[in-house]
């Protein structure tokens, strides 16, 4: 007898949904987020915190943000560089004034003329430089845009 029972027995209960959430997650709030996070929740009207949180998470858009630290050491050092090359620029301005204060016009030509040859070097190394930091943005930087 108990086994037509069970064969004519209809099973009571829930229907098993479709799409179950078995995975869980837990995380701590201190007083304030816990605060702020209710007032979120109030303010949106929902009816379940459950899916206000995974709508919060999943939703809105994440950014996520690599942090490439070989460019940003080229960065650094360019930027150290570029330093450099003003304060270049202001001693060469400086050097000039003295050497015209200082000698003779015959002199001071002379040197100036020193002088030029190392800026003509120097110009020539800035745009190495120039060429080498576009190779490095057209090979680096734009992949990540």
């Amino acid at each position: 007898m108990n086994e037509r029972n069970n064969q004519h027995r209809k099973k009571g209960g829930r229907k098993p949904k479709l799409n179950p959430s078995t995975h869980r997650h837990v995380f701590r709030l201190n007083d304030e987020e816990n605060t702020k996070l209710l007032s979120l929740y109030e303010a949106s009207g929902m009816h379940n915190k459950a899916k206000f949180i995974i709508s919060l998470l999943m939703e809105r858009e994440i950014k996520v943000v690599k942090i490439d630290m070989q460019a940003m050491e080229y960065h650094t050092q360019l930027t150290k560089f570029y330093a450099i090359f003003r304060s270049v620029g202001v001693n060469y301005n400086q050097v000039v004034k003295i050497l015209y204060r200082n000698f003779s016009e015959k002199k001071a030509a002379a040197y100036l003329f020193r002088l030029e040859k190392q800026t003509i070097e120097m110009a020539a190394l800035c745009n190495k430089i120039i060429e080498l930091t576009k190779l490095f943005e057209s090979q680096y930087l734009s992949k990540e845009q």
